[in-house]
């Protein structure tokens, strides 16, 4: 047989092609080298391998191939230059902390060796296909490991340090495959992962690459005394612990401040995707880490009971209740503590810049997660950049509301406020209670949390308003406003998709409501709210009955509400006294008197194209309208006017106003006998 000599890279034919771009050049110039390269290789190794021209070479160990192969670290070396391995710790330090974190035995430390040598020295498969009397077999088998150790192949003790339950296999150091073959023929194999471990390489497991999540630096502010404990909890040994988080993102951010607080890594998994369990166990366990799941699946108990291992810190993260029925024996429960009203420097250290604005006015109203927080900063700062300009309290407020979109369209109509202020046209009093209520609105953590002014009992840090007046006297339109005042979105409760002739129904809708409220950055708008908090009445019937179930549910709900929630009505007597006790504010929205109507006339008109001798004097001293219907009325005049191409002028406004009072069913003055 004609050994593979120079005649490899003598004779073999050039990459060469034409036209040939410059890349096309490069890459060619490259394989040139790898040709050459792979000639030297075989032209070295045949000049000292003594089975080179046997036929049956690699398919039997003669003493002369025994030897080649056991001093081929004498053969003379390559030329091209080898890349210098990367500076970290030895494979042999490695392995030290592997038998320590796992308590391996001097037995199972020479089984894992034995069978992780093939991965590492390619000369181990020749000789392992020889011992096993199979060229095509070249790792070790469960026998030949034995036999290599001088262990008994036929005593129980040897056999059982392959057994599920046995540390080399129950922490997945070591597979055993091919369970159909006899017990001393099946194969080992020793996962990638961990002989790239071994090997000094940090990159985790392509399986878990999807799962994991950076676990981001804390920056508080966080309860101090709490965070100290839980770290020296976690310092004395590992402890499996369920943080039961109020807003999304403060769990993890708490267990990465007690993490760090005690010294220890950890990785931050996502657990909703459904993790491999073993292969996460044993990336804790090559790292020394600690395990961070949030995102917990509907039914939580088996990852639970797979994840809770005596030598593995476990830190799970939920927005639900413990419930224990998830494991048999239960971890350690902690409530996450209310962050202080003092989170600007988090929203600092999210920004990475001093903003040009006051930044603890623009985030107060946000309730916002540290997980939220981060992502708020990053949005904000790209909307800026996006507009070629600094970052501003309106690119904040705006990523904000993205953040803070929500399951609530399903049972509201969403707004985003366009308006302001400049917008309402009220008497001072109604204004000042707006405004007021904004100042609720942003106050709150500080006053009812760090001021400790919350009543108790369970009871939220929600603000609740209720609006009171005639149709059309601007209640909507001031809900709006006091949204756009505190940067949040309006969402508007559809009555039809909360009421239901089905006992209990309405209940649970309502419920849905307020849950998703309260974790969204949002204010909350029940229209014609009399509809569902009205006046309990006499029970006289089944129907009295779960009316009044539907109001006592609505009174304990909206005690334990934390968001911002507006009711508007029409009659204030309709609703329940029971209601307004627990209501922050309640602001009347008077009728408009006659010089309220002419300032409402002229701010309607304001964008409109007017005749020169237009005036809206006569019809606000004439007609006694509300705010909405003369919006109405300079709304029909503006398209009477766009019809004929032309300016609206006095006719169009009272033809207008004329409408509005059709619609109302009123006498029109100078008609009917007026």
């Amino acid at each position: 047989m004609t050994p593979y000599t120079s005649a490899l890279s003598e004779d073999a034919p050039t990459y060469s092609c034409d036209p040939v771009s410059d890349v096309s050049r490069a890459l060619l110039a490259r394989l040139d080298l790898i040709r050459d390269r792979a000639a030297l290789l075989v032209e070295r190794r045949s000049a000292t391998d003594p089975t080179a021209d046997d036929p049956l070479r690699g398919m039997y160990l003669t003493e002369d191939a025994v030897r080649h192969l056991l001093g081929r670290a004498d053969a003379e070396p390559v030329d091209a230059p080898v890349p210098a391995p990367p500076a970290t710790a030895s494979g042999s330090d490695r392995l030290a902390l592997l038998v320590e974190r796992h308590a391996l035995t001097e037995l199972d430390t020479a089984l894992l060796l034995i069978a992780l040598a093939p991965d590492v020295d390619r000369v181990f498969e020749a000789l392992y296909g020889y011992l096993n009397d199979d060229v095509s077999r070249r790792r070790a088998t469960t026998g030949l490991a034995l036999e290599v150790c001088g262990a008994p192949v036929h005593l129980a003790w040897a056999r059982a340090r392959f057994h599920p339950s046995a540390p080399l296999c129950a922490l997945g150091l070591v597979e055993v495959e091919e369970p159909e073959r006899p017990f001393l023929s099946r194969t080992l194999r020793v996962p990638d992962r961990l002989v790239a471990h071994l090997l000094g390489d940090d990159t985790p497991d392509a399986a878990l690459a999807a799962h994991l999540r950076p676990l981001d630096e804390p920056s508080g502010p966080y309860d101090e005394e709490f965070t100290r404990r839980l770290a020296a909890r976690l310092n004395a040994s590992p402890i499996v612990a369920y943080l039961r988080e109020r807003r999304p993102g403060d769990g993890p951010a708490l267990a990465a401040a007690a993490l760090g607080a005690a010294g220890l890594d950890a990785l931050h998994v996502i657990a909703s995707g459904g993790p491999p369990l073993p292969e996460l166990l044993r990336e804790a366990r090559l790292r020394g880490c600690a395990l961070v799941v949030s995102r917990l699946p509907d039914d939580p108990s088996p990852l639970i009971r797979e994840l809770t291992t005596p030598d593995i810190p476990v830190l799970f993260v939920g927005e639900r209740p413990y419930d224990p029925q998830w494991c048999d024996r239960d971890p350690l429960v902690l409530e996450v503590p209310r962050r202080s009203a003092g989170a600007g420097a988090e929203w600092s250290a999210a920004l990475g810049e001093a903003p040009g604005f006051e930044l603890a006015a623009a985030v107060a109203p946000y309730r916002l997660g540290a997980d939220g927080i981060a992502r708020v900063a990053r949005a904000a700062r790209e909307l800026a950049a996006f507009d070629g300009t600094a970052l501003t309290a309106a690119h904040l407020r705006l990523a904000a509301r993205q953040q803070s979109a929500s399951g609530l369209e399903r049972h509201a109509r969403r707004i985003r406020p366009d308006v302001g202020w400049a917008d309402l046209l009220l008497p001072d009093q109604p204004l000042a209670q707006l405004r007021e209520l904004a100042l609720r609105a942003r106050h709150r953590d500080r006053v009812l949390g760090d001021w400790r002014l919350s009543a108790g009992g369970g009871r939220g840090r929600g603000v609740l308003g209720l609006f009171a007046g005639e149709s059309g006297t601007g209640k909507t339109l001031s809900a709006e406003v006091v949204a756009a005042e505190l940067g949040l979105d309006l969402y508007v409760v559809q009555l039809s998709s909360i009421v239901d002739k089905y006992v209990g129904e309405t209940e649970k809708n309502l419920e849905r409501i307020f849950t998703e409220a309260d974790r969204t950055d949002a204010v909350l708008l029940f229209d014609e709210a009399d509809a569902v908090f009205g006046r309990r009445s006499e029970v006289k019937d089944s129907h009295d009955r779960y009316a009044n179930m539907e109001s006592a549910y609505l009174l304990q709900r909206l005690e334990s509400f934390d968001g911002i929630a507006l009711l508007t009505t029409n009659l204030r007597a309709n609703i329940d006294e029971a209601f307004t006790r627990r209501l922050d504010l309640v602001v009347d929205f008077p009728f408009p008197d006659a010089q309220q109507r002419l300032a409402l006339w002229r701010h309607s008109l304001a964008g409109v194209p007017c005749a020169a001798d237009a005036d809206p004097g006569g019809c606000a001293r004439d007609f006694e309208l509300a705010g909405g219907s003369i919006r109405s009325a300079v709304v029909t005049a503006a398209y009477a006017a766009a019809g004929r191409g032309e300016p609206v002028t006095t006719a169009d406004l009272l033809e207008g106003a004329r409408r509005e009072y059709r619609k109302a069913g009123r006498l029109v003055p100078g008609e009917g006998g007026w």
